[in-house]
């Protein structure tokens, strides 16, 4: 097993203010991570911000609106101003826009919206963040998708996430050698604001699923992460059973 320690390492997540994010975010300060919290506030985090720094971690809030790029670009420079590496990326945030049951009358704007938070964002934020992570020699990003099909009535999500599985899987290509890794997880239906109460998972199950890609070796890249496969392990048993399926 090759399980990567990021004790003292600066991990970026989006939509850490509640939900996956925010068990994700907790999850890394239990590691001894320092965070950089993303959430369409500073407000939403301002707690657990305090949360970590009571506990000795750094710990910053920013705030973007994923579905204004424009928005997204300010947050990006503001994180540069911060003058820290961001060594790890958690892309958690993500948006269901709707369930459409008359589903031939689905909206453009179901389309538009979900691509700009569900892949353009994301996908701007690796773009972002990986040629300092190739310089330095170490990187890891985490995208999270879905695992939703044959659902039309969910058409412009599920459309959104296909793309964001494509376009990672193809950059992850580019990447051998470098340090640095870029994978993929599904974390399941799980009883979270996006997920709804009729989820049979609890969001305490997708971990630590969603955050073990960051964990794991060089090689273990351009990988789809199935977080339930994981659920009740340690991160120790986690990490070595993905990495021996390599």
């Amino acid at each position: 097993m090759c399980m990567i320690d990021l004790k003292g390492k600066t991990v970026f997540i989006t939509g850490a203010s509640r939900g996956l994010g925010r068990l994700a975010a907790k999850f890394m300060a239990s590691r001894g991570c320092n965070l950089i919290l993303q959430s369409r506030s500073v407000d939403h985090t301002a707690a657990l911000e305090k949360e970590f720094k009571d506990l000795g971690l750094k710990c910053v809030s920013v705030e973007a609106d994923l579905n204004d790029l424009a928005s997204v670009e300010k947050m990006l420079k503001k994180i540069d101003e911060l003058g820290v590496t961001v060594d790890v990326v958690l892309n958690n945030a993500g948006l269901q826009i709707a369930y459409r049951k008359d589903y031939y009358k689905t909206p453009v704007e179901d389309y538009t919206v979900s691509f700009n938070v569900n892949t353009i964002s994301p996908m701007m934020i690796c773009y972002h963040f990986l040629p300092g992570m190739i310089e330095r020699g170490f990187g890891r990003i985490v995208n999270t998708t879905s695992g939703i099909a044959r659902e039309p009535e969910q058409a412009g999500y599920s459309a959104a996430k296909a793309a964001l599985d494509k376009v990672t899987t193809d950059l992850s290509s580019k990447l051998g050698g470098t340090g640095v890794t870029l994978n993929l997880t599904d974390p399941g239906w799980c009883r979270t604001d996006l997920g709804g109460p009729n989820a049979p998972n609890t969001p305490e199950s997708a971990l630590p699923g969603v955050v073990l890609a960051a964990f794991c070796g060089n090689r273990f890249n351009g990988k789809l992460v199935r977080a339930q496969m994981f659920a009740g392990l340690t991160l120790e048993a986690a990490v070595s059973k993905a990495e021996a399926e390599l």
